[in-house]
């Protein structure tokens, strides 16, 4: 199977380019069953995408169109070859703000590099947000249109079933069903009406010509903004201190606050919610 998808895809790189190709190799998964492969040429280097979840490549293709009429920084789509499952997109190199984080940080210690940085990346995500939450068809997006109550309860059961139940913490099952039911109410009260990204941690986020570009939103829905933002500062990976996480999220708060109204108790109080159920997700 690896042959035929191999196959394909320097198929449709030559048809793309006109070129021979020089190398392909096979980049490492991640937490999808989506598989990667970086192609070179004499003037090329690009990434080939092979994923048979037909209803998420048009959810892809469709948000970086969005993003792209609305120059927010995407891997450009070079090529598609549907009926193959495959896609060939722009390769930003190897720099995410992860790599970035471990290779400028040093013990616990938090640089105003990094910071300076992270507050850039809020300013993108922000603009993101809100610059894009009307353009979306959100009918396409994928597994559901918005960060409703199905995916609460997916992601909160994700936690009960992948994680608390492997532990030796005793639980009645039905008082923690009707703790998650006033849970996703609450989280329901919220604003939902913006671009929710998903997935917005430091692996996806890539530093590309001195430039900030996202990749693997193919899971973008629409939600709340405090959804993103909790992803990015309660990233378990990059282990942001605490006085440091305040004063991102005060940042994030008084930047979106020059663009739309808000009630910044409000946004606190919904804030700490959003995050509680990202770190349960991430736990299960």
């Amino acid at each position: 199977m690896q042959n035929n998808i191999s196959d394909n895809i320097k198929n449709l790189f030559k048809k793309t380019f006109k070129e021979d190709i020089n190398d392909i190799f096979t980049l490492p998964q991640s937490g999808s069953s989506r598989i990667y492969y970086r192609i070179k040429s004499n003037n090329h280097s690009v990434i080939a995408t092979y994923n048979t979840d037909k209803k998420e490549n048009t959810a892809f293709f469709h948000l970086s169109e969005i993003f792209k009429k609305n120059k927010i920084n995407v891997p450009e789509i070079y090529a598609k070859d549907l009926e193959n499952n495959i896609y060939l997109q722009e390769d930003l190199g190897d720099e995410t703000l992860f790599n970035r984080l471990l290779k400028v940080r040093k013990s616990n210690e938090f640089p105003e590099e990094l910071i300076n940085l992270y507050k850039k990346v809020i300013e993108k995500l922000a603009e993101l947000q809100i610059k894009v939450s009307e353009k979306v068809d959100y009918s396409i997006c994928y597994p559901r249109k918005a960060f409703d109550r199905q995916s609460i309860m997916w992601d909160l059961n994700y936690f009960k079933y992948n994680f608390l139940k492997f532990t030796d913490v005793t639980f009645n099952e039905q008082l923690l069903e009707n703790d998650f039911n006033t849970f996703a109410d609450f989280l329901l009260s919220a604003d939902c009406h913006y671009f929710l990204y998903r997935d917005f941690q430091s692996r996806n986020i890539m530093l590309h010509n001195n430039e900030i570009y996202f990749i693997d939103y193919q899971g973008g829905r629409k939600g709340a903004l405090q959804y993103d933002l909790a992803s990015l500062l309660c990233d378990a990976k990059a282990n942001i201190p605490e006085k440091i996480r305040t004063e991102l999220l005060e940042y994030y708060i008084n930047y979106v606050s020059q663009i739309i109204p808000i009630d910044k108790n409000e946004f606190y109080d919904y804030y700490y919610a959003y995050a509680l159920i990202r770190i349960m997700q991430a736990m299960g």
